[in-house]
This record gives C-alpha cells, structure tokens and sequence, in this order.
C-alpha cells in the first residue's frame, strides 16, 4: 500500500469569471418632479453572475437538470435548466445599499438522480464563483461501503458539545448550538448550514466546527461544498497537527472510499488513528480499506481492535467478513452467533442478512471445493498439471518458470492500462443458441440481436465490468428462450481481469511455453483460481438452486504486446449437485479501434459457451462487432422494460454468468 498524501485541489472557486459592475461611470442620477420641486436621488446597481455545471459522479454533463437558485437578499426565485454541456448561468441585479452579503443557494433536480444543493457564499464581492454541481444517481446503498448515516452518525458525537479548547469562541457557542440543532434535530440545513458557515469563518482554528459544517452539507447533497470543506480541514490538520483531529481525515477518507479511491483512502484513516488510536470510526474504515486491497489478515487484526474500541454493528460484521476472507471460518461463525445472541438470522436487517447468508455460501463452498467427495465416473482435468493435448498442440514446452512473473506482469500491467481508461462501450451483438443431444444432434436453434453495453464501475475489491443488453429505446433486455430450453450466458469482458493485479493473487498460474495461434507467437499459461479467494467467480443456476462456480483453462498471451488474445476456461470441477458434468468457453479478443478516440482496446469478438448438463448439450455462439463509445446521457437510466421479468429472479431452465 501507497502510505502517502496527494495535494487535495479545491475546486468551488477555483475559475473566476470576471464580470461587470453597472454604474461605474458614476451612480445614475433620476430626475423627478413632483410640485413643481426636482429631488435628485443617487443609486448603485450592481450585477452577480451566478454559473456553473451540472455533471455525474464520472465528470458527464447533465443536460435538462432543473436549476433553482434563490437568494436571501433577492426575494424572487429563478429556475434555469442546464444545457447539453450541463452548464447554466444566471445574472442577478440589486441595488448595491440594499445588501451587504450575496448569498445563493442551489438546488438542482433530475429524473434517476438524487437531488443536489450547493451554498455560496460571495461575501460583498461582484466576482463570480464557476459553482461544480455533482448530481449522485439514485441506486440501492453499497453495503461494502460505510453509509452516509453511519459516517454521521459515528462522528457527531464527539463534535457536539465544543468549547475554547478546541478553538471555539464563547461568543460563536450560541451560532454553533443552534446550527447544530436545526442540522441535527430539524434537518433544516438552509438555517444550519449558514449559521455553521458563519462560525467557522469567526473561527478558523476550529477543525471540528468545520468537520460538521462539512457533515451537514453532506447530509444536504452538497457533494462538492461538502468535499471542499473536509478537505480544507485535511490540509490543516496535516500542516499542523497540534491543532489536527481525526474527524475530517476520516470523513476525507470516507468520501475517496465512495469514489473507488480505497488505495488513496487507506493513509487518511492511518495517519486520524496516529492521532486517535481508540478512534472506533477510524480503525474500523482502516480495516474497510485493507479488506477492499484483499489484505484480509491484517484487516482482521484491526477490525478486532475496532470492536474492542467500541465499534457498532457494522464493526463487528466487517470483522466477521475479514475472518471469512482470511479463511478463519469457524471464528466468523463464532462472531456471527456473538452478534445474533440466540436471534434468528432472518428477522435481523438486511446488512446482517447478507453477511449470514455469505458465510452460509462459506460453509458450502468448503464442502463443494474445499473438501469434495471422490466422485466415481467423473474425469478430473488439471490445466496446470496436464492441460488437454488439442489444446496445446505445436506448444514449445517451457524449460523452467522463471519468465513467468515477467509475463504476469506484462499481461497485468495491460489489463491494468484498459481499466483505469476504459470508456463506456457499446456493440451490436448477435447471438446463435442451439440445444443438442448427447451426441450432438441439432435438436432445436434460434438467433437474436442486441445492443451490448459495457461500463466499467469500480466495486469494492476491485474493478469488475458492467454489462447489459439493451433494446432500441435503452432499457435493459434479455434473450428470449430460457423457458424452451436455451440458456443464458453473459459477462465476459470481465474474464481477463483474473490477470489484473489486485485480482492475482486469487488463482494459481503456471507458464507452459509458447505456440503460435493464427500466425501470431504466445506465451501459453495455465491457471487456475484458488475457491475461498477468487471474487470474480461465476454462478450456475437451474430452477431455484444456484452454485457458484470456479474456472481453471488457457491464456494465449502475445508474446510482442502482452496482449491476451485467447481464453479457454472450463471448471474447476463438475457440479454432480446441479447435473452440470461440463462447461466450456472460448474467447476469442479482437483489437477494436474507435471514431472517437485513439485509444484501441482488446475486447471478446467471438465467444462460445457449451455446457454438458442433465443429459443434453447446451451452446450459445456470441459475436460482437460495430463497436462505438457512448456517454451516458445516451442511456441515462436503464431498466427492466415494461411486461419483461427480471431474469435474476425467474426459474430458467439454466443460466451461466461468469
């Protein structure tokens, strides 16, 4: 892990658009006349630019956003919608005696997204501040990751009461109480948030008023003036930390965890723990982040301290899932009993659901993998011991392992490259799916078409493909035929990614040599992933029953670029359980090249999936071809289409997923 810091840039008024000030010809004069007598009345009009941008958590615009902005000092109310590069702007005009302080406030609204506000602050200047606006889409809550509520309220407890030790004014207390009061209790965060703003400004040295006029704009969808803030309390903290405190490097740490960043988030919460070593909030996020990086050991370690400092719920289930990473099954189960204390599993909430219900998939995976039964009649194939002859035929046998790290590396670091500029994708594909006898008679065929959509979100342990089909109008679909017999295979642009470097470690590899595919030299290598480890598995399910599964095949990895452009997996072993005696696939990567960008990327062009299941033959033939970037705006929101079930929860006749 990276132990360091990055310069943490603050954004809100980082673009100044200079504006004119009206009047500065000299104050207007108005001549009226009223019986006969003229008064000579002098005023100054001066102008506010109010601008900005809406845009997504990835940096998209957000066109057609509905953009309200009042102010205290103007009674009227202005509603603006955002244009295609999800800009808006407006220009206030006031009477310069009338007010001493602009203030606006926005709020900014759009269907399939959470509502988002920000507070600003022009004090008595006429520049303008470029205001970022980042809208959240709506989407269930991460249970990997620490819940807003829960960020709160581990932190307002030891912010609440303040005083002159921790650079509080006496004369700022009564503001302070009473912004923390309508944040708290009232949830009146237009009151709150200026009264927290206005103490902090009288006390700068107080890093825990900041901290909680960062939480109650978090708490209002204030992403950005939110992030500001905590950011500004990190960089005090870390330029003296005589006057630090844990709070905003946690919240700071938090909210780079919510983007993905766990790497970068990790030395956040070590460096409040330096400050605060029984801090419960900051040891248990510690623990969070070396559990998504796969440090599972060292994640148990401090997630016990984190219960023994008096960590919640979430502490305790965190630790039980660090002990299951760790293969510590038994003290997982132990903790889980400690936490249920004789209740049922099943009348706890959700997140306490999850977690029994994965040690439970734990337990069965042991015994399908860990300890399986010798089962007679079934051919056991071992790629890295003694890989299929037609497979490996012409292959140039290694002399010895040594260039194996060498080759990982350079496959990894490709994969790695792809991730981390991966653009959100889109192609035609076609898909032929066929149901065969035993010996492999045609016993029925059909053929559909989609649109493939392939994003790349980052989740919790790593980085791992999204993908769906979709119809003309954008709305997600799926392959008719699971009730005929055909099957359902999906998710293979994810393959590849066991060769990424935070997933490695979950397989084992070993370098065969080298064989020419299709003219083109390849280094040949074996793998296979380790049960209890690998997270990116697949599933297997018939009827109500599911399984999950494991893969062991082929890479064929150009020996020029490190380019994968072959994979040939198949199962760990049978699953007798569900009937599946086999299950086979071959992807075949094609360099695609797009319009838009320079960038190429190695993409599946041609797949095929057979699976040997109850009896029959299964295979879907997938091909993929007219490949274009698309922004999201294009597939703002994608759904189950109307009078379509949702097939995840439907009792095909089987369906693969990798």
């Amino acid at each position: 892990m990276r132990a360091r810091f990055q310069a943490i840039l603050l954004f809100i008024s980082a673009f100044l658009i200079p504006i004119s000030v009206m009047g500065q010809m000299g104050p207007q004069t108005l001549d009226q006349t009223l019986g006969g007598s003229r008064n000579n009345v002098s005023t100054m009009e001066r102008d506010w630019l109010v601008a900005g941008r809406v845009k997504t958590v990835k940096g998209y615009p957000v066109r057609g956003a509905v953009v309200t902005i009042s102010s205290p000092s103007n009674t009227a109310t202005h509603i603006l919608a955002s244009d295609t590069d999800g800009e808006f702007k407006y220009q206030f005009a006031m009477i310069a005696e009338e007010i001493n302080r602009f203030i606006v406030i926005l709020t900014v609204k759009k269907k399939g997204f959470q509502t988002t506000h920000a507070y600003v602050d022009f004090g008595q200047s006429s520049d303008s501040h470029w205001i970022p606006l980042t809208m959240h889409e709506v989407q269930a809550e991460d249970p990997e990751q620490l819940t807003e509520a829960d960020l709160i309220a581990g932190m307002v407890p030891t912010l609440k009461q303040l005083g002159p030790s921790d650079g509080l004014a006496a004369k700022s207390a009564k503001d302070y109480n009473k912004g923390v009061a309508e944040f708290l209790d009232q949830h009146q965060y237009d009151r709150a948030i200026p009264l927290l703003d206005k103490v902090f400004v009288k006390n700068p040295s107080c890093l825990a008023c900041q901290t909680m006029l960062g939480l109650a704009e978090l708490d209002w969808h204030a992403w950005d003036n939110a992030r500001d803030t905590f950011a500004k309390a990190v960089n005090t903290t870390l330029k003296d930390r005589s006057i630090g405190r844990p709070e905003p490097l946690v919240a700071y740490g938090t909210w780079l965890s919510w983007q993905g960043d766990a790497e970068e988030a990790a030395p956040y919460f070590l460096e409040a723990i330096k400050l605060a070593p029984k801090n419960a909030l900051a040891v248990q996020e510690f623990g969070r982040s070396l559990m998504v990086t796969q440090q599972f050991d060292p994640a148990r370690d401090y997630l016990k301290k984190a219960i023994d400092a008096g960590a919640g719920p979430e502490g305790h289930l965190l630790y039980i899932k660090s002990c299951i990473g760790s293969g510590h099954t038994d003290e997982a189960i132990d903790e889980m009993n400690r936490l249920l204390a004789g209740r049922d599993a099943k009348s706890m909430p959700l997140r306490v659901r999850e977690v029994w219900v994965s040690l439970q998939d734990r337990k069965k995976l042991e015994a399908t993998y860990l300890k399986p039964k010798q089962l007679k009649g079934h051919v056991h194939l071992d790629f890295l011991k003694n890989p299929p002859a037609d497979l490996v035929n012409g292959l140039e046998p290694a002399k010895d392992q040594s260039q194996l790290p060498s080759i990982l590396d350079g496959a990894g670091g490709k994969i790695l490259e792809m991730t981390q500029n991966f653009p959100n994708t889109i192609s035609s594909e076609a898909i032929h799916q066929e149901k065969l006898s035993i010996k492999g008679q045609l016993r029925g065929s059909q053929d559909q078409t989609f649109r493939y959509l392939c994003m790349l979100p980052t989740r919790s342990w790593g980085p791992a493909f999204k993908e769906y089909r979709a119809d003309s109008a954008g709305s997600e679909s799926q392959p008719r035929g699971t009730n005929d017999g055909f099957m359902l295979t999906k998710g293979f642009t994810s393959a590849a990614l066991m060769f990424h470097p935070i997933y490695r470690a979950e397989s084992t590899f070993r370098y065969l040599g080298q064989q020419k595919v299709n003219g083109q030299d390849t280094f040949v290598v074996a793998f296979a992933q380790i049960p209890g480890k690998a997270h990116l598995v697949g599933n297997f399910q018939s009827g109500q029953t599911s399984l999950t599964t494991f893969t062991q095949g082929l890479a064929w990895i150009d020996t020029s670029t490190y380019r994968i452009i072959r994979l040939h997996t198949e199962l760990l072993r049978p699953l007798p359980e569900l009937r599946l005696e086999k299950e086979t696939m071959n992807i075949n990567f094609n360099e695609v090249h797009f319009k838009q960008s320079k960038q190429a990327l190695w993409l599946p062009g041609q797949v095929t999936v057979t699976i040997d299941w109850d009896g029959k033959v299964l295979r879907n033939t997938h091909a993929y071809s007219d490949f274009k970037i698309f922004n999201v705006d294009a597939f703002e929101k994608i759904g189950s289409p109307k009078g379509v079930a949702d097939t995840s929860k439907v009792d095909p006749q089987s369906k693969v997923t990798q």
